[in-house]
C-alpha cells in the first residue's frame, strides 16, 4: 500500500461526509470537503509520479474516487433541488455509459483501454468547477444571476456530451475494427 493509494482511499471517504454535509445544508463543511478531496487528488498524483510510487491498484482507485465524489456531489445538489435534474443525469449517464461500454468489451473479450482525451479533461474540469462553484455560493450566501449559472450549466453539458461522444466513437471503433 503506498502513500499515493491511502491519499485516494481517504477521498472515497470523505465521499459521504460531503453528501451528508449538503443533505444537511451545512455548505461550508461541504465546500470545505469538497476542496480537502480536490488537493488530496492533486497530492496523490504528484507523490505517485514524483517518488515513482505509481501502482496498477492506483491507476484504477483513483478514477473511481473521483467519479465518485463528483457523481455524488451531481446527484445531491440534484436532490436538494440546487441544481437542475438534467445537469446530473447528463453528469451520471455519461459515467454509466463509459462504464457499460467497458464492462461490455471485457464480456465479449475485447478489452478496450480508457485513456483520458482532451475534451475529458476539460469535461472534468468543468464539472469539478461548477460544483466547486455551487458549493462556494451556497457556503458564502452568493447571490449569482440567472445567466451565469444558465451559462455554467450550458458548458458542462456540452462538455459532458462531447466527451461522451468522443469516447463512444472510439469505443465503436474499437468494437467493429
Amino acid at each position: 500500500m503506498t502513500i499515493p493509494n491511502l491519499i485516494t482511499i481517504a477521498r472515497l471517504v470523505i465521499v459521504p461526509f460531503v453528501i451528508v454535509m449538503i443533505m444537511q445544508g451545512r455548505w461550508e463543511t461541504a465546500f470545505v470537503l469538497f476542496v480537502l478531496a480536490g488537493l488530496s487528488d492533486a497530492a496523490d498524483g504528484f507523490i505517485a509520479r514524483h517518488f515513482d510510487m505509481r501502482s496498477e491498484f492506483g491507476a484504477y482507485l483513483d478514477p473511481i474516487a473521483d467519479k465518485a465524489l463528483l457523481v455524488s456531489i451531481y446527484v445531491t445538489l440534484a436532490v436538494t433541488g440546487t441544481i437542475p435534474g438534467w445537469v446530473a443525469i447528463a453528469v451520471v449517464s455519461r459515467d454509466a455509459m463509459i462504464v457499460g461500454a467497458v464492462l461490455l468489451s471485457w464480456v465479449m473479450h475485447r478489452p478496450v483501454a480508457i485513456k483520458p482525451i482532451w475534451v475529458s479533461k476539460l469535461n472534468t474540469g468543468a464539472q469539478i468547477a461548477f460544483a466547486a462553484f455551487v458549493l462556494g455560493a451556497s457556503a458564502f450566501g452568493i447571490e449569482v444571476s440567472d445567466p451565469v449559472r444558465t451559462a455554467m450549466m450550458g458548458v458542462v453539458a456540452a462538455l459532458t456530451v462531447a466527451s461522451a461522444g468522443a469516447y463512444l466513437g472510439g469505443w465503436l471503433r474499437h468494437m467493429t475494427g
